[in-house]
């Protein structure tokens, strides 16, 4: 099992042939979306995301990774490392924002995603600028309040 991108995610791997059934959890190209899910709305996705590209760090170097997008690939490690590189940067920049005044998720999505989205992409930019304030929220790094507009926004502790 793996977790973040989807509760309880199932990948496929066999040690005997070095095999990757990766669906969504290890993409060759991508960072898959981590979002905060209305089903949990107090949740840490992010950080259980995490956690489980550790079972991935461990599978062998040459393993031939079969992702659910994409063309298969291998040097499964280094992709792993990117992932982590690629999420410990926008966690950086979620602090400095924070540190600079309050922050909420609609303010975070500009940071994160440089682009235009439409309606259908800022559902997943949101959920995706939650998880990285609840890992820190959570972490105890952040503290979260309601503003009077009703608003959660996230500032240093």
């Amino acid at each position: 099992m793996s977790f973040g991108h989807s509760p309880e995610h199932c990948a496929l791997y066999c040690e005997e042939t070095g095999v990757l059934i990766s669906g969504d959890m290890v993409l060759p190209r991508i960072s898959i979306n981590v979002s905060v899910f209305d089903i949990e709305p107090e949740g840490s996705p992010l950080a259980l995301y995490l956690e489980s590209l550790g079972r991935y760090e461990t599978m062998r170097e040459d393993t031939l990774v079969l992702p659910s997008h994409g063309k298969p690939f291998r040097g499964l490690r280094m992709r792993t490392r990117q992932l982590r590189e690629h999420h410990d940067a926008r966690l950086a920049e979620v602090r400095e924002a924070c540190a600079g005044k309050p922050q909420g998720a609609a303010d975070i999505v500009p940071l994160m995603f440089k682009r235009q989205l439409d309606i259908h992409q800022m559902t997943f930019a949101m959920g995706e600028a939650l998880a990285h304030l609840h890992l820190l929220w959570l972490a105890g790094e952040l503290k979260r309040e309601r503003g009077d507009d009703g608003v959660m926004r996230f500032s240093p502790v």
